[in-house]
């Protein structure tokens, strides 16, 4: 398909989240995950340049760590809109240019975001008269979370995460994120909780606790207890946020990004610094709202 919009430029937002529990239920006959897990978006976001011009699809970004064009998800997600709506082949005319921030294999979501971000814009492009439904079906076969990243705010997930309730939202928490030196994979960190004897895995094992609002420091994940077998920093920098003063600290999703939760954006600066270690990446940022993500993702032409 040839695009006569030459020139044609459009950036949006993609934002990172947390994971403010996670339950993992069991195993399902798809061999995914059953689980139950609340997602939270935070400030910290990749920005996508989406350009119409001749050539191939290409996916690029500054960024070593970040996959390109076939390796990236936002290809995925493109080919896969392409082809939901009837095209064959792959797209052309198309060249998305991504300034990561979020850290890559650190349980942030920041290829699953950006693949949402990603198909806004080819939905603006090639199905402006499709609806969301049918773009959270496409979403859900590019990723298991990255249906959440239409709506943003304060999510209860659910079946291997596809499937997503919006709550009220949270209180803003200040948050501080560290990263150690090495990233975790998804694939292998549900191994290493499949791998797990049973008495292990009920020792792990935190059903979310109910009226979870007023009881953060409660929120667990399941999958950190294997991981933090594979890599005990994680269990380090778990325990130095809680010293500082988090309410509530736990691994994000599949790890290996650790977060912890203040009250002021004051306390959260200040813990940054005193848990500071030679090899970590810190961040200090805060959790954002539904109404936050959609004033603050609209996408922006550039004339």
């Amino acid at each position: 398909m040839k695009l006569d919009r030459s020139g044609f430029q459009i950036r949006l937002r993609a934002f990172a989240k947390i994971n403010l529990g996670l339950h993992i239920l069991g195993l399902r006959p798809d061999r995914f995950h059953e689980v139950r897990t609340i997602l939270q978006t935070i400030e910290l976001h990749d920005t996508l340049l989406l350009s119409v011009r001749r050539g191939p699809f290409i996916v690029r970004s500054r960024a070593q760590a970040m996959p390109q064009d076939r390796d990236n998800l936002i290809w995925t997600a493109g080919v896969a809109l392409w082809r939901a709506i009837g095209r064959a082949g792959i797209p052309e005319g198309v060249a998305v240019r991504v300034t990561k921030r979020i850290p890559a294999a650190a349980g942030l979501g920041g290829a699953s975001s950006d693949a949402a971000a990603a198909l806004v814009l080819f939905r603006k492009l090639w199905a402006p008269r499709t609806g969301i439904r049918f773009l959270r079906e496409v979403a859900a076969s590019v990723g298991s979370d990255v249906p959440f990243f239409f709506d943003g705010g304060t999510v209860l997930a659910t079946g291997r995460g596809e499937r997503t309730r919006q709550l009220a939202p949270l209180e803003r928490q200040w948050i501080v994120l560290a990263l150690p030196e090495f990233g975790v994979k998804t694939p292998q960190a549900y191994r290493w909780w499949d791998g797990l004897s049973d008495s292990k895995r009920r020792r792990y094992l935190r059903p979310l606790p109910q009226r979870w609002r007023s009881r953060l420091g409660l929120l667990s994940n399941d999958l950190q207890g294997p991981v933090v077998e594979q890599y005990p920093a994680i269990a380090e920098i778990t325990e130095r946020l809680r010293v500082v003063g988090a309410h509530g600290a736990a691994m994000s999703g599949s790890g290996s990004a650790v977060f912890g939760l203040f009250a002021t954006q004051a306390e959260a600066v200040v813990a940054r610094r005193r848990i500071r270690k030679p090899g970590w990446r810190t961040w200090v940022t805060r959790t954002i709202s539904r109404s936050d993500c959609v004033r603050l993702a609209a996408p922006v032409r550039i004339d």
